[in-house]
């Protein structure tokens, strides 16, 4: 049977990044890998990122949430049951930091690839400077992604203080108890370290990781009640300077909505420029591959608004 890992966390935590890594380190130990970019965006901006990787023992493919759930949620078995049948000993799963990880064990519980696959190891991904202010949505989200996971893992904690470390893992018991989860975690149950310092034994402990069956109370808010929603813009034509400027308003204003993220990327002399911003922090890095695209996601979005801003 085919071993599957879900790679989860919330918007911008570094889910893309930590697959890199942790994909490069099974291709080295002689894996054959199915990667499946599983994002809520209506183009599948991850996928771009991750091209690199594509080769004779490396497979990407991806599922874009432009559609209703019902839809998503037939696209993503369809997706499982072509990679089931592409001979991979291990296939990679990254969903959107809003996805309801019920949908991953719901698909893998149900005919045929309840035949083909085991679940191997669900790994979240949590900033180590997280929010402070989350929604009930987001919270909601956060535990559910944690409750199941059997290695939790903090991104950037190179530019964490370990006061800031405590203050998340303080955030995310909060967050278990809020959704009555019995699970609790400390500095001794999470991988806090930057990545690059991880050994191969370490990784190897993370891909044997597993998973964990635990409790809680879920709540989620449809996208019609003001739940989560995403904008595409294709062809802006925004310089750097223009979309830092809407960078910091929408994340600022209220008035545009709860926005959590934009990424994307656009032009930039002869090659391109990738966006990663959240309400946290705004990255940008010089890539040789693109395509004029930017991605909103958040909740309660002013679409007109949203769009004035851009003007696209």
């Amino acid at each position: 049977m085919v071993r599957i890992d879900l790679i989860t966390g919330f918007l911008g935590s570094g889910k893309t990044t930590f697959i890199r890594k942790y994909a490069e380190h099974l291709l080295k130990k002689g894996e054959r890998l199915g990667i499946l970019e599983n994002d809520y965006g209506a183009v599948n901006v991850d996928t771009m990122l991750l091209s690199d990787l594509e080769g004779e023992n490396c497979g990407l493919e991806s599922v874009s949430g432009a559609c209703d759930l019902d839809c998503h949620r037939r696209r993503f078995k369809t997706k499982l049951i072509a990679l089931g049948m592409s001979g991979y000993d291990r296939v990679l799963i990254e969903p959107s930091g809003i996805f309801d990880i019920d949908e991953f064990f719901d698909a893998l519980w149900e005919p045929p690839l309840d035949q083909w696959y085991r679940i191997g190891s669900v790994i979240a991904v949590v900033d180590a400077k997280l929010e402070g202010r989350l929604s009930e949505n987001s919270e909601f989200l956060l535990a559910s992604q944690l409750a199941n996971a059997g290695a939790v893992i903090l991104s950037k904690t190179q530019l964490a203080l370990e006061s800031d470390i405590s203050s998340t893992i303080d955030r995310l018991n909060r967050a278990m108890e809020r959704f009555g989860c019995a699970r609790r975690f400390d500095r001794d149950s999470i991988i806090a370290k930057p990545w690059d310092e991880l050994t191969d034994d370490e990784l190897d402990g993370i891909a044997q990781s597993g998973y964990v069956a635990a409790d809680y109370v879920k709540t989620l808010t449809s996208h019609d009640d003001g739940g989560y929603r995403s904008l595409y813009f294709l062809n802006s034509g925004l310089r750097r300077d223009s979309l830092m400027s809407a960078v910091n308003a929408l994340m600022s204003d209220p008035g545009f909505g709860r926005v959590f993220r934009l990424k994307g990327f656009l032009r930039e002399g002869e090659g391109w420029l990738e966006i990663n911003a959240t309400r946290e922090s705004t990255e940008l890095r010089s890539i040789d591959r693109g395509q004029d695209i930017l991605i909103v996601i958040g909740e309660n979005l002013n679409e007109s608004k949203i769009r004035e801003l851009l003007k696209t």
